[in-house]
């Protein structure tokens, strides 16, 4: 099977689920705790492995009494772990969650050991993106680290998922060394720098990114699904195909880390060598599954559950 190498960010997820968020200055008594591990890099290492990828992951993680479990649980799920270093000095990164009605959620995150992932570090690993099919980032990183991941899979032909999460400065120049964008509707109108609000203005926002350079750029609408916006040809008259793939409508719990689900069991469909739209609608599934269970990386579902899921959905 073709091999997935996720860079990118680890966090401790301390997360509470109450009735409603509050407001500013407000306090809600009624929560419920939990302790869980997130970030948007080990989510998505997570998914991709839980989905049947092979996967290594790059990190950073801090000398607190946290890390040996997260790194521990990472190797539990398969995901080669060689690649994480412990940081001297500094805790992991830190997330507070808290989670409302619908699944809405509020999030603060202190990236502590993540910011020591530097681009020496990417430089470091290059024969390990070379060895890759797909290397997946995010952007709860350093942009120079972003930066010098996307340098080095263009020197050795890696095709790169990038998941512009969160929406930081970003030099748009360097989306043409992005095989594969993912963004929700507020990344994609600062990416794009145009408003974002209807399925119209995001197939305007995709259309602009991929005549950026991208081959492919996916806006996800939450539950109105995926605008899939891909290069056609390759002359300077060049079209852009838009194909619309709807959600699966479920009763959301905790949408945490629904995106971070999806991207991770896209690259392992796209992998697989699943087209497009069917990596989409595989990835969609798992997001669906993901959002009826409480926590980051504990909602993440295993292929079993997804193939399943999809067998149910589309008889």
């Amino acid at each position: 099977m073709s091999k997935i190498v996720v860079i990118g960010s680890s966090n401790i997820d301390l997360a509470m689920r109450m009735s409603r968020l509050p407001t500013v200055g407000e306090s809600v008594t009624d929560a419920e705790f939990m302790q869980t591990f997130g970030g948007k890099g080990a989510n998505q290492a997570v998914a991709a492995a839980r989905a049947g990828g092979t996967v290594s992951f790059v990190n950073c993680v801090g000398e607190d009494p946290y890390a040996k479990e997260m790194v521990d649980n990472f190797a539990a799920d398969g995901i080669d772990t060689s690649h994480i270093t412990v940081e001297r000095g500094v805790w992991s990164g830190t997330a507070l969650i808290m989670v409302g009605e619908a699944g809405s959620n509020y999030l603060s995150v202190a990236p502590g050991a993540n910011y020591r992932l530097t681009p020496e570090r990417i430089r470091a690993i290059a024969d390990t993106i070379a060895d890759s099919e797909w290397v997946v980032c995010q952007y709860e990183i350093l942009p120079e680290t972003v930066e010098e991941i996307l340098a080095v899979a263009k020197e050795t032909g890696t095709k790169v998922m990038f998941n512009f999460a969160p929406a930081r400065v970003f030099d748009r120049a360097k989306l043409a060394s992005v095989h594969t964008l993912v963004v929700n509707e507020p990344e994609a109108a600062t990416l794009a720098e145009r408003a974002v609000t209807n399925r119209a203005e995001a197939e305007a926002a995709g259309r602009s990114l991929v005549e950026l350079g991208c081959n492919v750029v996916i806006v996800t609408l939450g539950a109105d699904g995926s605008l899939l916006c891909t290069r056609e040809g390759v002359t300077r008259d060049d079209v852009t195909r838009v194909a619309h793939v709807p959600a699966f409508p479920v009763d959301a719990v905790d949408t945490t880390a629904a995106g971070d689900t999806y991207c991770g069991c896209l690259a392992v469909a796209l992998a697989e060598g699943l087209p497009l739209d069917r990596a989409v609608v595989f990835a969609s599934a798992a997001a669906a599954l993901s959002v009826q269970k409480m926590g980051a990386q504990p909602s993440a579902p295993r292929r079993g559950d997804i193939d399943a899921f999809l067998a149910e959905r589309t008889r």
